[in-house]
């Protein structure tokens, strides 16, 4: 008896234990859910967005090139009864449906307007009223974003956005008792324990709120004690929190879809993702492939098994037209419909991720990285997805080109580009690499490699700036040339061709790019004052003072050799690169701002006799190659880079409107037969030609005079002179002495007639 009474007085205290334990956890789970569902935040990436393209009459862009970027942004071909998000493509003009866009500077409405064309240029913006719109802008396409650790990402989207008949197909299809229950399902509980006792994997039959627990507090694990745990969690979400606050979260939750590295969660990101457009405009059959794909985002992956999705899709359809929620005309109707899914290809977290990487850092400047994963700051880029895209197919086909034809060596040959404009300093595209979606080494900004010749256009600026010393038809001594230094072998450059070649004209030493006669000048003006004049061209980088330094015996990445020869397009004034323009929060809240910054790093008339100097590298020099890719009147200014051993291959130059830098080399440095004239300049001329430039005119300081010059001599010339040419110099730095096919009054008939032009340019302005 006694022992009896003791079984009884430990069954009493075990059982009092469970259930304090039972309320313990219970408690425990009731404070996490309440926690951590009433503090809900999603983690939201920022999202990154290309330059919005602005319409207006004047624009210099091609039909073709508006509705390729209207096709890129998910826009449908073919007038459709929904308000936005879709375009007709007429024989001269493009009738566009507007999607809605929050900008920073507020909120632009859906609206349709038509845009016409002519002469490659838009000639006319008007509303469907045929009133005129001085300034249409298309959203900016999504290229990106940073993303948490597991690449989730999302667009937050609120009940009452979502159509109804997505609601009622989730609800037939995955829990028809959603409204009624407390959080569980005792059918699909019971399906659970039976399949544990066959000893299967633990079943589904879970409900709404029983999944949302699974992914949003839980572990994917599918075990009994998870699985009761999920269930303790789901009745206390349904005590503390209403039906319509757990069905939102759930919409922005769920787990919709693969974008190669990119997570789609949430039908917000899902309607734009498969369809191209908001959520609350999707159709019913759209709705129900949405659904549909809830059971199984991989497995009924509509891409990679269309008929899998179909059925998948007309079976939430005939779920929801079982429960009376859709008509019989509403469900054969839906049912009749393609799949009509996105026809865009996947691109993962971005279709650009070298450009991106440059967003990145610049943002890493002013923002933590915590809050860059998970505040959905929405950032305004500088990219120009028709320039990004022209890069990209360049750069690929030239290597592959290149590697099948081995004409610079065996394949492998890799490459790197970057478009700038060229006023305000941004960048238009960013090019790491051969394959544009590879998101390792970026080779735009983080290959340092020799530059070869691209730095000789400092030490001309350098000489150019004492016009009583230099002008560009001062002869300068390409002969032998030895370097001696206290500590250091003896450094003696050859020319390219092996040859020297005498005393030659300064801009003509330039424009042949000879070695001897570059290190010989900027040893004369002084090494320290060249690297100096380097770092005001805005190269950041530390430069040995070495006077091999002057020939590019310095390693420099493609953005840094941009910034170069952006301070050289801008005419002297110095602006940082940059990448973005804007940042907000999803509001459209202004976080901040990125306004041009300028310095003036040179006085104008150096830089403009530079740019002249440039000019004709490209008219007559190592670089008139261009002319097989770009017309004369073009007068493009640039420099070719060429490494020792010939292992890297440069281009670096400027329309009127654009400077870009392009490299090529191996990864492993070695040796090859490249040079910038044969291999970089070719991609350059083909790239910016696609890009229709502006001609470059050099503006003309008030400092500068033109003088006729005979090029043979480099003194002043006159209308006898066979091929005189007109120079621009420093004024007072002119040489005064006639050249011998000059006469002494044609040679006064030019300086009147010059001094005359100049008077009436000052009275009535250039």
């Amino acid at each position: 008896m006694a022992r009896r009474r003791k079984f009884w007085r430990f069954l009493r205290f075990a059982l009092l234990v469970v259930v304090l334990a039972a309320a313990g956890f219970t408690l425990y789970l009731d404070f996490r859910v309440r926690s951590e569902f009433e503090g809900r935040r999603f983690a939201l990436p920022a999202k990154i967005y290309a330059r919005p393209l602005e319409l207006h009459a004047g624009l210099r862009v091609t039909e073709a090139e508006v509705v390729d970027e209207l096709r890129e942004a998910g826009y449908r071909e073919g007038a459709r009864e929904e308000p936005s998000g879709w375009f007709v493509h007429n024989r001269a003009d493009v009738e566009i449906a507007l999607r809605p866009f929050v900008f920073w500077d507020g909120p632009q409405p859906a609206r349709r307007i038509r845009v016409s064309f002519a002469d490659g240029a838009v000639s006319g913006v008007h509303d469907v009223l045929g009133q005129e719109v001085p300034l249409a802008r298309l959203e900016p396409l999504a290229i990106g974003g940073i993303y948490p650790a597991n690449n989730e990402d999302r667009v937050l989207v609120r009940l009452a956005e979502v159509p109804k008949h997505l609601v009622q197909a989730l609800v037939a299809t995955e829990d028809r008792s959603y409204f009624t229950h407390r959080g569980f399902d005792l059918r699909g509980i019971a399906r659970a324990v039976l399949s544990v006792f066959r000893g299967d994997r633990v079943q589904g039959g879970s409900t709404l709120t029983q999944q949302l627990v699974k992914n949003f507090f839980l572990t994917p694990e599918r075990t009994l004690e998870r699985k009761a745990t999920e269930l303790v969690m789901a009745v206390l979400l349904e005590i503390h929190y209403g039906k319509e606050e757990i069905l939102e979260t759930y919409l922005n939750e769920i787990y919709l879809g693969q974008d190669r590295d990119r997570a789609i969660h949430g039908v917000g990101l899902a309607a734009l993702h498969y369809f191209g457009k908001p959520v609350q405009h999707l159709t019913l059959a759209e709705s129900a492939l949405l659904v549909g794909l809830a059971r199984g985002p991989a497995y009924y992956d509509p891409y990679r098994h269309p008929q899998r999705a179909l059925e998948r899709r007309n079976l939430v359809l005939r779920e929801t037209r079982e429960q009376n929620y859709t008509t019989m005309e509403q469900y054969a109707a839906a049912r009749a419909t393609p799949l009509g899914v996105n026809p865009k290809p996947g691109v993962g977290t971005s279709p650009h991720p070298a450009f991106l990487q440059l967003v990145h850092r610049q943002l890493r400047r002013e923002y933590d990285e915590s809050d860059l994963r998970s505040e959905g700051l929405r950032i305004f880029s500088t990219l120009d997805p028709r320039v990004q895209r022209a890069a990209e197919r360049v750069l690929t086909r030239k290597l592959a080109q290149f590697d099948k034809e081995k004409r610079f060596g065996e394949p492998g040959l890799e490459g790197a580009v970057v478009v700038t404009d060229g006023q305000a300093g941004e960048v238009q595209a960013l090019v790491g690499g051969r394959d544009p979606l590879y998101r390792g080494f970026n080779r735009a900004l983080d290959a340092a490699r020799p530059v070869g010749s691209l730095l000789k256009p400092a030490i001309y600026l350098t000489a150019l700036a004492e016009p009583s010393r230099y002008t560009l038809v001062t002869p300068i001594d390409d002969g032998p040339f030895v370097w001696k230094s206290r500590g250091a072998a003896d450094w003696a450059p050859k020319n390219y061709d092996h040859k020297f070649h005498g005393m030659v004209q300064l801009r003509t030493a330039l424009a042949q790019s000879y070695n001897a006669a570059s290190a010989r000048l900027g040893t004369e003006v002084g090494v320290e004052k060249v690297i100096a004049n380097v770092r005001r061209l805005g190269v950041e980088r530390d430069l040995k003072p070495f006077a091999a330094t002057l020939l590019g015996a310095t390693d420099m990445s493609p953005l840094e050799v941009a910034q170069l020869y952006h301070t050289i397009a801008t005419g002297g004034f110095r602006t940082p690169l940059k990448a973005i323009r804007e940042v907000t929060l999803q509001d459209g809240t202004p976080v901040r701002r990125y306004p041009l910054a300028v310095e003036q790093a040179f006085a104008p008339e150096p830089v403009a006799l530079l740019t002249f100097a440039l000019q004709d590298v490209v008219r007559e020099g190592t670089g008139q190659g261009m002319k097989g890719w770009l017309p004369p009147e073009t007068a493009v200014a640039g420099k070719t880079g060429t490494t020792d051993e010939q292992r890297d291959a440069w281009f670096a130059g400027f329309t009127g409107d654009r400077v870009a830098v392009v490299w090529l080399g191996y990864d492993d440095n070695r040796a090859a037969r490249l040079s910038g004239a044969a291999a970089a300049l070719p991609i350059w001329g083909e790239l910016i030609a696609s890009l229709s430039p502006e001609p470059l005119a050099i503006p003309r300081p008030d400092g500068i005079e033109n003088v006729l010059i005979d090029p043979a001599s480099g003194l002043r010339a006159d209308f006898l002179c066979s091929g005189a040419r007109e120079l621009p110099f420093t004024q007072g730095s002119a040489p005064s002495e006639r050249a011998p096919c000059a006469s002494e009054i044609g040679v006064a008939v030019e300086q009147v007639k010059e001094k005359a032009k100049g008077f009436f340019e000052r009275l009535f302005g250039r």
